[in-house]
Parts: structure tokens; C-alpha cells; sequence
């Protein structure tokens, strides 16, 4: 059986490790089929002692003897630690990030915890803070002077480890050549506190010190003593969920790091640097993902870059395509300088849902959304004259009579699934608006926006859009949503290309309550489409006044609940803005 051998102990049966390798690696015959690890401590610049581990690409007991470049990984959840049932699992060994496929096509793969998790030492200041970013610029530099290595290093990680990944790029490590960056954010708090609404990214509760102690400890900690200091180093760790509760603002100061922390983690402050040092970049998520936004606006940001986005979930490697040969082959020409046509591949693959009524890959040099015309449906009353009461108000391709509907914020929703990665329809808790049956095909790709007429009863409302696609038998999916506090409703410009969405500064001098029958006028943004919808099928726009996944619906209800009205026709026309393409 191939295996994996640590540098100072026998082989270990390669399936007793690795918890998922996914399909056949076509470089596996010719490269190297076995691994020889070591786990290590090393010290960044302030003396803190963090987890290492190396994974040398070997035949046999026969490592790879020429000098490799080098791909890392740092990660908060635990390069390796022990599950409930005892078993090892190590994130070098699980292809969903394409590592293991990487050692066998010679590759000298690389994971660290982070400063204040898994088995390293410190404890975290923030979330992703500067001081994290430098940890993976320090990491970066011992590895490209490693005798193992040629002195190239390449990045690659999703979700968090993504945004360790676009920090450590924004602190330009002279060894790094390329990142590989999947559902990350550009703007951290135009992401965690879209509208000004914290939902349930980056709040959920911490985790006990257990989970960091079922880490496997580096080679030398033999007892696991050093383990349980490290450990012990972590209960001064900021608490994420009270960290960003505690900013309301962009400009907030955190009473945890004493700064305008929204600023600090901001990335797009830091893409000058990032394209000054010639840094290749790769973006990836998937359309059900609401990180994906962030990382299509990331892309349109960095000239050259390539983007990708596969029909699934968070982090999940896109079905129907060579997840693990697209990695290899970007990090084969921007390491190794190979000619394998990365160099003039067109910059964007995703899913177009419903293309040749199923679904398929399309390639371009055009990022979604460059190009589509937005073509308005306006809001009208139902037949019965009255949307509310049966939910029946229509979308038209033209503005009708003036009129208003209302509704009452419902906050008894179900409870979701943990981590409910995509919306739920809500036309059970709103407003809906319907599209007549559509008479042939409309192909959107890009970012639909509500521009709604909205006033409540209360000084400040949250508003929740959903975009759903309804067959012939009226089963529906959402397929975009996106979410704006009436407060925070001023716009202004932004210190990146945001593709021409609406931007909500979040200043604390630009965020204002709303007089009880105000009307305001405010533009949603919704999380990119991608998708054929067929003849047949109808569109749907429902607006709620609150969500499941909202972690604190608890604490955020008003009682009584606000009234929210949403107005129709002539000046205060509102309506959705389609991404329609050719």
C-alpha cells in the first residue's frame, strides 16, 4: 500500500490518514505516489512558536532529492488533530483543496495553524489581522529557504484559509509567486455586515479548548506538553462573534484591538501592494455561496487574475470539472514555468445553470456580469388589488398605477442548519412579486438589484430580498438574496471597482434612522446569478424584514414588530434589475 512516512518514524498506512481524495490524479503513475512528513515548530518574527508541517513527495521510503517549489496552507482548524473516533486527519492528505494531488506532481506541500489555534502558540488579536498576515509572510520566507525547496511558494486555501492566503499575499513575501483563493472577501466588513446586518458568517460561537487539544502534537512533543501550553496560550483569543457585534460602523473602534479594525482587515487596501510585486491570483467559489460576490469583485479588481465558480457549496470542489488538474496546472506555470496553456486560457470558467437545459462550464475572457444589460421588472399589485393578503402582487415589464403594499416582520422563523450556506425561499414572510410565465428562455449572469420605495413604522427596518426561480409546478429556489438596514442606506463611492453595484459606506456619520412614513429609496444588491431560466418558469421577488440565518434574531426583534410598506408606481416606482445577457 502507498504510504505516508514521517521523517522519524515508520510508514503509516496512507488510508489511515487521509480522510478524502478525490478521484484519480492523472499525474499520480508518473510522479511521486508516497509522502514523508515532519512536523515542526517554527518561530515567526515576534518569537511566537507556530505548528508546521511539511509533506516531501517520496517513492517508497525514497524522498524526492531535487530542490521543488513549495505550496502552504495555513489554516485555524487544525492541520491535524485526532476526529471523535481517534482517526488522523491531516489537510495535506485531502484533495478538496487539491494538496494531495499537488505532492504527487512534485510539490512540497506545506500547512501551519495560525497564531492562538490547533497546536501553535500565541493567541489571536482580531480575526485575520495584520499580525496573522505577517505570521504567513514569515512562514513563507522559512519555507522558500528551506534546503527542500527551489525558493518559489505558492498559497492556496478556502474560506478562512483563503483569507489567510489574500492577507499573506498583501504583505508581498518576496517568495511568493501565486495564490489560489477560494470564498474569501475583499471588503470584510461590506461582507460580515452586509447592509449593516451581521448574518451568520463569522458569528457563530467560539470553540472549547478540547477541540484545539485533540490536535496532533509536532513531532518533538512527544508527551504532548508543549501542546497543552499552546493551548493554554489561546484562552486570550478575541471573540469572534462579540468582535464584530461590537463594530456597527466601518469606522468603528474595536474595544478588542483599540482601531478601526474594519479597516485593518479590509484587503482592498492592500491590492496596490499585490500588484506592484506581480503576485498571480486565482479566485474560486460557487454560486451557492454567499462569499462569492466578494470573490467575483475580488477578480474584477486584480487585472489578469483568473476567476472560477462551480454550481455548488461552500468550499466544495466543482462537480464536472478537473478541480485538481486546474490547480496544478495554474501552480505548474506560475512556479515551474511550464507552457501548458495556462498562459492563454481564457480568464473565467463557471456554471451556467440551465445551459442546454441542464448545465454546463463556459469559458471567457469576460468576468460574469461584464457585459449583461440590466432590464427592469417594476412591482405591481396583485389581481386581487391587494399583494399582501394572498401574495400575489406581479413583476411587469412596465410601471404600473401608483399603490403600496405592507406587512408585519415576522421573527418566529425556523431554525436553520447550522450552517445554512444558502437562503431558504421566504415568500411565506413578505411580499412576493411574480413574473408571468416566461415565453422563452432568459439567460442571467451577474448581480441582480432591488431598487425598492420602502418606509416602516419604526426609526430603522432591516430589509431581506430574494430572487427565486419557480417552475410550472410552483416548486422554487432562491437563487440571489442580499439584505440593507434602512439606516444604512446612504451610498458613496468606493475605494475599489465594485462592477457598478450600489456601495453603502457604513460610516457612522452617513448612517441615519428613517422618520416613521418616510419613504426612502434604496438599492439591494444580490449575490451573483448564473443561470438559463427556461420558458415556462417565473421570477420571483420577495421581500421580508427578517432572515433564519440571522444568529441573533433574538436580540435584533422590535416588539412591536415594524411595519414595512413597500411603495409602487410613478416617482416611487420600484423595481428589479435583471443581469440579462445575449
Amino acid at each position: 500500500m502507498k504510504g505516508i512516512r514521517n521523517l522519524t518514524g515508520a510508514i503509516v498506512a496512507l488510508a489511515s490518514v487521509a480522510t478524502f481524495v478525490a478521484g484519480p490524479v492523472a499525474a499520480a503513475a508518473d510522479g511521486y505516489p508516497d509522502v514523508v512528513r515532519q512536523s515542526i515548530y517554527v518561530p515567526v518574527r515576534d518569537g511566537t512558536r507556530l505548528a508546521v508541517n511539511i509533506y516531501r513527495p517520496a517513492s517508497g521510503a525514497t524522498i524526492a532529492p531535487e530542490r521543488l517549489p513549495v505550496i502552504f496552507s495555513f489554516t485555524p482548524y487544525r492541520a491535524r488533530f485526532r476526529d471523535k473516533d481517534g482517526k488522523v486527519v491531516e489537510l495535506a492528505l485531502d484533495d478538496r483543496l487539491a494538496m494531495r494531488s499537488l505532492i504527487r506532481a512534485g510539490y512540497v506541500v506545506a500547512t501551519a495553524d495560525i497564531r492562538g489555534k490547533g497546536a501553535s502558540f500565541g493567541h489571536r488579536r482580531g480575526f485575520q489581522d495584520r499580525t496573522e498576515a505577517y505570521d504567513g509572510h514569515d512562514l513563507v520566507e522559512w519555507l522558500a529557504r528551506q534546503p527542500f525547496s527551489t525558493g518559489k511558494v505558492g498559497m492556496i486555501g478556502c474560506s478562512y484559509l483563503g483569507g489567510s492566503t489574500f492577507h499573506t499575499a498583501t504583505t508581498t513575501p518576496p517568495s511568493l509567486e501565486a495564490v489560489f483563493i477560494g470564498a474569501s472577501d475583499l471588503d470584510k466588513y461590506a461582507f460580515v455586515r452586509r447592509g449593516g446586518i451581521p448574518a451568520q458568517f463569522n458569528t457563530r460561537p467560539d470553540e472549547p479548548a478540547e477541540v484545539d487539544l485533540a490536535s496532533v502534537p509536532v513531532d518533538a512533543d512527544t508527551d504532548g506538553a508543549m501542546l497543552k501550553a499552546a493551548v493554554a496560550e489561546h484562552a486570550a483569543n478575541t471573540p469572534m462573534a462579540p468582535l464584530w457585534y461590537g463594530m456597527p460602523y466601518r469606522d468603528s473602534v474595536s474595544a478588542f484591538t483599540g482601531n478601526e479594525f474594519w479597516n485593518e482587515v479590509g484587503t482592498f487596501n492592500y491590492l496596490d501592494r499585490i500588484r506592484a510585486a506581480g503576485i498571480a491570483t486565482y479566485f474560486w467559489s460557487n454560486w451557492q455561496d454567499e462569499p462569492t460576490a466578494q470573490a467575483l469583485i475580488s477578480a474584477a479588481n486584480m487585472p489578469g487574475s483568473r476567476f472560477l465558480a462551480g454550481p455548488g457549496s461552500h468550499c466544495v470542489p466543482p462537480p464536472g470539472f478537473d478541480f485538481t488538474g486546474e490547480v496544478t496546472r495554474y501552480f505548474d506555470h506560475a512556479l515551474k514555468g511550464a507552457a501548458n496553456g495556462m498562459e492563454s486560457a481564457p480568464r473565467a470558467t463557471y456554471w451556467l445553470e440551465g445551459m442546454d437545459g441542464k448545465g454546463g462550464y463556459v469559458r471567457s475572457n469576460l468576468l460574469p456580469g461584464e457585459g449583461a444589460k440590466p432590464v427592469s421588472w417594476f412591482l405591481e399589485e396583485g389581481k386581487s388589488g391587494t399583494a399582501r393578503s394572498v401574495n400575489d402582487g406581479l413583476l411587469r415589464a412596465s410601471a404600473g398605477g401608483r399603490g403600496a403594499d405592507r406587512f408585519t416582520v415576522n421573527y418566529d422563523l425556523p431554525d436553520p442548519e447550522y450552517f445554512a450556506f444558502w437562503a431558504q425561499p421566504m415568500d411565506a414572510n413578505g411580499l412576493s412579486y411574480t413574473t408571468p410565465a416566461l415565453t422563452a428562455p432568459v439567460k442571467l449572469v451577474g448581480f441582480p438589484v432591488a431598487r425598492l420605495a420602502i418606509s416602516t413604522d419604526k426609526t430603522d427596518a432591516n430589509v431581506f430580498v430574494y430572487l427565486d426561480q419557480v417552475d410550472a409546478s410552483g416548486k422554487a429556489e432562491v437563487v440571489a438574496f442580499g439584505r440593507l438596514a434602512l439606516s444604512h442606506r446612504k451610498e458613496g463611492k468606493a475605494p475599489y471597482d465594485t462592477m457598478g453595484l450600489p456601495w453603502h459606506s457604513g460610516m457612522m456619520a452617513d448612517v441615519a434612522p428613517v422618520r416613521p412614513g418616510q419613504v426612502v429609496r434604496v438599492n439591494i444588491d444580490m449575490t451573483p446569478v448564473s443561470r438559463v431560466v427556461p420558458a415556462g418558469a417565473r421570477l420571483r421577488l420577495t421581500v421580508a424584514g427578517a432572515d433564519p440565518r440571522q444568529r441573533n434574531l433574538k436580540d435584533i426583534r422590535q416588539n412591536p414588530a415594524p411595519v414595512i410598506t413597500v411603495h409602487r408606481g410613478g416617482a416611487n416606482a420600484s423595481r428589479l434589475d435583471l443581469p440579462v445577457n445575449d
